[in-house]
């Protein structure tokens, strides 16, 4: 198997992650607007350290 392994992060990188999409989602909210589960999906991904931020841009820009 060649699995690439990315590198955990740290309980704070992880709450400064969350509390960055917490405030962007809310953002959104205020605008009149839903996030699909799709993109909850690749932000839940973001925040559990699966993506790197050149990561996650990527795939939000792939979204419907």
């Amino acid at each position: 198997m060649n699995a690439v392994l990315k590198p955990s992060i740290s309980a704070e990188e992880r709450e400064e992650r969350r509390r960055g999409i917490a405030a962007a989602r809310g953002s959104v909210r205020l605008e009149g607007f839903v996030l699909s589960a799709q993109a909850e999906r690749v932000n839940e991904r973001y925040v559990d350290g699966e993506l790197t931020i050149d990561e996650y841009i990527a795939a939000v820009k792939k979204l419907d």
